[in-house]
């Protein structure tokens, strides 16, 4: 007879698996407090091996590191290092030794600015509009300056370069950045004068076309959101909140064209700038290390963006994503040298390889397994005294006090607006 013995003793519990995202922030409160307050809506997550995972974050501080000091954030969120060296040489040491997942990449940021984005793009045929790089205006910081100008330096006309392009033009500086240096030139006499303010800033001279739209995409690992940007209007107008602005097609090519170039570089927090007219798509800037995700800037926008940076922070800690920092762009020049693919052929197949490196099939599935109630908690923090704080927050440290009611109220409504349109989304259930 076989008897079974049972005793009191529990059952060992694994566990939960910790992982620690880090915000490396610079002059910004909206949406490091926006992003802390959502993923506290996520919750663990228990994966199909049985494993419950748990994710928080943390703002990093600058301080003293040794190059072998242990990293404890498995991903970190950077907007700072764009700028501040001491901190960019941290994320490298990071994700060299450590394996830290970084949004953006120090390396590529680095090196491969709006001037490298200008060559790929055009390398994969698209239509980036004539571009000339020009000499600095004033010698730069290095004392062999003089022999190798009087030696090697070339001279040249710049008003004849600019004649050769057209006006309107615009000149600014290679390597970007919150349009610092950026200025539109109309004639002889507005070309000579940015050209004598740009000093040691090194420049581009780039043509225009006549575009119906000025587009800027946001893209965050696979999700993309193409909205109708006005650069002329003040910061808290420039997004107009336009649905279908675009053509299908347009609005296709810019879509895919952002993931290609956030793909091709290693970006996946990036935004993208591009010139519209009728089914064509002229890329003009394509390097954001410091993408704009403020509220009072997005407003409407805001919480897809929101959601979007904690989706894939999440994926990608918890599935234990690996980031590349070996670029293989040789993949996509093979599919640009071929004759046999029809312009349209050839972004289809850019994005084909885009999506696999974003692993887009798979992150969507994963977040409707995973994170299928965070549309729903978001919606309803949004409608939420949380939110409205730091709306609040955000309006009184931006605005003077005659101007604060006003703003409350605008960005108020264009909340409500995409509260409404996000009820009607999650209805019909469109993703």
């Amino acid at each position: 007879m076989t008897q079974t013995v049972t005793t009191n003793e529990p059952t060992a519990q694994v566990p939960p698996a910790q992982h620690l995202i880090g915000l490396l922030l610079g002059a910004e409160e909206d949406w490091p407090t926006a992003f802390e307050q959502v993923l506290e809506l996520v919750g663990p997550i228990t994966t199909d091996d049985g494993v419950t995972h748990e994710v928080s974050s943390e703002r990093l501080t600058i301080e003293p590191f040794n190059l072998r000091q242990p990293v404890r954030t498995a991903l970190v969120i950077d907007r700072l290092a764009y700028w501040y060296y001491h901190p960019r040489e941290w994320l490298k040491k990071a994700a060299l030794v450590n394996g830290t997942y970084l949004l953006n990449s120090p390396f590529t940021f680095q090196s491969m600015e709006k001037h490298s984005a200008y060559c790929a793009l055009m390398r994969l045929g698209l239509k980036v509009p004539e571009t000339i790089l020009v000499p600095y205006k004033n010698p730069v910081d290095n004392v062999r300056w003089a022999y190798t100008s009087a030696k090697y330096n070339q001279s040249f006309d710049l008003k004849a370069i600019a004649n050769e392009l057209g006006y309107p033009l615009y000149m600014k500086p290679f390597d970007g950045g919150g349009w610092r240096g950026v200025s539109k030139v109309v004639d002889e006499q507005a070309l000579q004068r940015a050209y004598d303010q740009s000093g040691e800033m090194l420049m581009h001279l780039q043509a225009t076309i006549d575009y119906e739209h000025f587009a800027r995409a946001l893209s965050i690992g696979p999700e993309t959101m193409v909205m109708d940007f006005r650069p002329d209007q003040p910061m808290h107008n420039r997004y107009a909140v336009s649905y279908d602005f675009l053509s299908p097609k347009a609005g296709q090519q810019a879509a895919a064209i952002s993931r290609v170039v956030n793909a091709f570089f290693g970006w996946e927090f990036n935004s993208c700038e591009m010139l519209v007219k009728g089914d064509d798509v002229y890329p003009i800037d394509y390097a954001n290390a410091c993408p704009d995700i403020a509220i009072n800037s997005l407003h409407y926008y805001f919480p897809w963006a929101i959601k979007a940076l904690v989706r894939w922070s999440v994926y990608c800690v918890v599935t234990g994503r690996t980031a590349r920092i070996d670029l293989e762009t040789k993949h996509y020049f093979e599919i640009a040298d071929r004759d046999d693919l029809t312009d349209d052929e050839k972004l289809d197949a850019y994005l084909a390889i885009a999506d696999a490196y974003l692993d887009r099939t798979n992150y969507r599935a994963w977040c409707a397994k995973h994170l299928d109630h965070l549309d729903g908690a978001v919606l309803d923090w949004v409608q939420s005294d949380a939110f409205n704080k730091i709306l609040r927050d955000t309006v009184q440290a931006t605005y003077p006090e005659h101007e604060r009611d006003q703003f409350m109220a605008h960005f108020g409504g264009l909340i409500a607006l995409w509260v409404k349109d996000e009820k009607v989304r999650l209805r019909v259930g469109v993703s």
